[in-house]
């Protein structure tokens, strides 16, 4: 990669719920986490710029039905404005949560910035209405939300309804396919949606080639790459919210994102969920790290 690099943190963990044995979920850690296994240095950016999150609450927000609503929009609000105000319009930016929340305000940004597709990479959809959320958090909907499902306080700020289009998205990696009612959310709307059996079947390249080709064909302003880091297999990256069994392989996942990151139509690439209290010695932390900064370096 021949680009400036530029990285945002925004430690945020209001979009999840705490378990039982938590005090906070521990997904705020996660940029100070990286930079012990010398991520920031071994990606050698041009800035590193940080906006520090609300303290961690639990608060059920009746109108919309999704916890600490108004906090999330709040910092969404100040993250799209700080993005604006620092990001350099060559550069690649990586950006480290935080839960999958921070998508809200990533796309609130690029809402402002233009037309911009998303290739979401998750081992679940995150697109529900909240009636169907077990939790209320809007970690578990951020999809959703921002292309504009769920109540007008968190689809549409500003006004900027829906912050991305669902047919300029592709969602890719899904593992949770045994309830009907969950799936068929995501499977009856504009998204092109590759669960993760599809994904492999119409292989992990050719996906990301076809996404680009969607991106090229309808003139988009760029794209965007959410990876949720509960996508990965659980046997090399248990240390998330949400485990589920199966999921890709770093081969996979490099497959994928090598003509993504290449492309300079990237804008970035947000990296969400990967929770330090799950993993104290950094067993599956460090090949992580490792992986991804061999494949942006490339």
């Amino acid at each position: 990669m021949k680009r400036n690099i530029n990285i945002f943190e925004f430690p945020l963990n209001l979009g999840l719920t705490k378990k039982d044995h938590e005090t906070e979920p521990g997904v705020r850690k996660l940029p100070d986490w990286l930079r012990k296994f010398d991520f920031h240095s071994r990606i050698n950016p041009t800035n590193v710029y940080r906006l520090e999150a609300p303290a961690y609450s639990m608060d059920f927000d009746g109108a919309s039905r999704v916890r600490n609503a108004d906090q999330i929009i709040e910092y969404a609000e100040k993250q799209a404005e700080f993005i604006l105000q620092n990001y350099e319009e060559d550069a690649f930016n990586i950006i480290l949560g935080g839960d999958c929340s921070i998508l809200i305000g990533n796309a609130i940004a690029l809402k402002n910035l233009g037309n911009f597709g998303l290739f979401y990479l998750d081992g679940h959809t995150d697109f529900i209405p909240p009636e169907l959320s077990e939790t209320g958090g809007a970690a578990g909907m951020d999809l959703a939300i921002i292309t504009g499902t769920g109540h007008e306080k968190l689809t549409n700020i500003h006004g900027l309804k829906p912050y991305f289009s669902e047919e300029n998205i592709f969602c890719c990696g899904n593992a949770e396919t045994d309830d009907e009612e969950y799936v068929s959310q995501i499977v009856n709307s504009g998204i092109h949606y590759f669960d993760l059996y599809r994904l492999r079947e119409n292989g992990f390249r050719k996906t990301a080639e076809d996404f680009l080709e969607m991106v090229s064909n309808k003139c988009l302003d760029g794209f965007f790459i959410h990876l949720d880091v509960d996508i990965l297999k659980d046997e090399i990256m248990p240390a998330v919210d949400s485990r589920t069994e199966d999921g890709i392989s770093y081969d996979d996942l490099r497959e994928m994102l090598d003509p993504l990151l290449q492309n300079f139509s990237c804008f970035g690439i947000e990296i969400t969920i990967l929770d330090p209290d799950y993993d104290e010695n950094g067993t599956y932390t460090r090949p992580f790290a490792d992986h991804l900064i061999q494949i942006i370096k490339k």
